[in-house]
């Protein structure tokens, strides 16, 4: 690609926070949109992250009922207010939630380092209206099945939202060495080790593998608790990943395999090299007649 061609895509993209500000959103309402697939991204050839293309901010800026209509599709909702908009009491709420019957799409911690789960307040008014869902709604207990499953204490929460926070990674992949990281970072460092075993290769996958959407510092309390949300624990989910990790790797290795050092070998000296103590140095032999004459054995005398 040319150095002009870089520099008109770079100036014909926006970076998210700019593009926030041209479409009245907040940053995490335009990260959200992205990760819906409301809002296209191209990755910056200046290697600065994702850019969103002028082009992308045009066409949602003309959309009908916008900018409401953008700002519906995004807005957020915690338990509390979840409850309030499927008009049931929050622990009915909770329990649909843990039943993986309605889908985190967002969480983070509050100061107490609980997590606290975000919905999609257009996704719960969908559930709310479906006549399907009534008997779930109203009915005084849960079916027998559901119950069970509470009390043997499920909380699909956290495994919902992997499944969407994956699909979002897979949808910005760009090849698959990309692709095997977004799969790669839902499992942990021994699942990924037992799949990738040549530590050249797992490095590599390595550098693809994107952490948590919201951690502190490594180690800290916060950091753990992200890492472990954002990790399968599941063993159907853990098997599936594995194996879409490994097709994914077959893949990668075929479009492109991971580099590995080289042995650079030294150049061989012009002349060999004395190895060793140094040698004693040879006095020049001594010149004319008289050295020649020193040289010469001396003759026994008989006596």
């Amino acid at each position: 690609m040319s150095g002009d061609t870089i520099t008109n895509t770079h100036r014909s993209a926006c970076t998210p926070s700019h593009a926030a500000r041209e479409l009245g959103l907040k940053r995490g309402e335009l990260e959200l949109a992205v990760h819906l697939g409301l809002i296209r991204t191209v990755p910056d050839e200046g290697g600065g992250g994702r850019r969103v293309p002028r082009s992308e901010i045009d066409r949602v800026g003309s959309g009908d009922g916008f900018p409401d209509s953008l700002l519906d599709r995004v807005h957020v909702v915690g338990t509390t207010e979840g409850a309030d908009v499927m008009d049931v009491p929050v622990g009915r709420f909770t329990r649909l939630a843990r039943l993986g019957l309605v889908v985190p799409v967002k969480w983070y911690l509050n100061r107490y380092r609980a997590v606290v789960w975000l919905y999609l307040a257009e996704e719960l008014k969908r559930f709310a209206a479906d006549e399907n869902h009534a008997s779930l709604l109203n009915d005084r207990r849960m079916p027998e099945g559901l119950r069970a499953m509470l009390d043997s204490g499920v909380d699909l929460r956290p495994r919902n939202w992997r499944g969407r926070h994956r699909g979002f990674l897979l949808r910005q992949a760009e090849d698959p060495w990309e692709s095997a990281g977004a799969l790669a970072a839902f499992l942990d460092p021994v699942q990924i080790a037992e799949i990738v075993p040549d530590p050249y290769e797992r490095s590599h996958l390595n550098r693809f593998r994107p952490g948590p959407p919201a951690s502190g510092a490594p180690g800290s309390p916060s950091s753990l608790i992200a890492e472990r949300i954002m990790t399968a624990d599941d063993p159907d989910e853990i098997s599936l990943l594995r194996a879409d990790l490994t097709a994914v790797l077959a893949e990668a290795r075929e479009t492109r395999p991971a580099p590995r050092p080289t042995a650079e070998r030294a150049p061989a000296p012009a002349h060999p090299r004395h190895i060793g103590p140094p040698r004693p140095q040879e006095p020049e032999p001594p010149r004319g007649l008289l050295s020649r004459l020193r040289r010469r054995t001396p003759r026994t005398t008989a006596p």
